[in-house]
């Protein structure tokens, strides 16, 4: 994992690769998450799985921890959307 600022926004995000050798721009702070399937959240794990989740805020409740996709908090995501989509 590397941490730099996001070229659209500023804020500092971590890079994570997943299994397929993609790497995914995550926000810098962890959460602790539940697994759900009617959830819209997604949640990267620390190695790389892409899971859908509940956030919770209390540890005790939680399966582990993980990131959120940054592209699902940026303030300027449209700067790198493909033109054409």
């Amino acid at each position: 994992m590397s941490t730099r600022p996001c070229k659209a926004c500023g804020a500092q995000i971590i890079w994570i690769k997943t299994p397929a050798g993609k790497a995914i721009p995550c926000d810098l702070n962890a959460v602790y998450y539940a697994r759900t399937r009617y959830s819209n959240t997604r949640v990267v794990l620390p190695n790389g799985e892409v899971i859908l989740a509940e956030i919770v805020r209390d540890y005790a409740h939680a399966e582990g921890y993980g990131y959120i996709p940054h592209w699902s908090t940026c303030t300027n995501p449209d700067a790198f959307r493909r033109k054409g989509r």
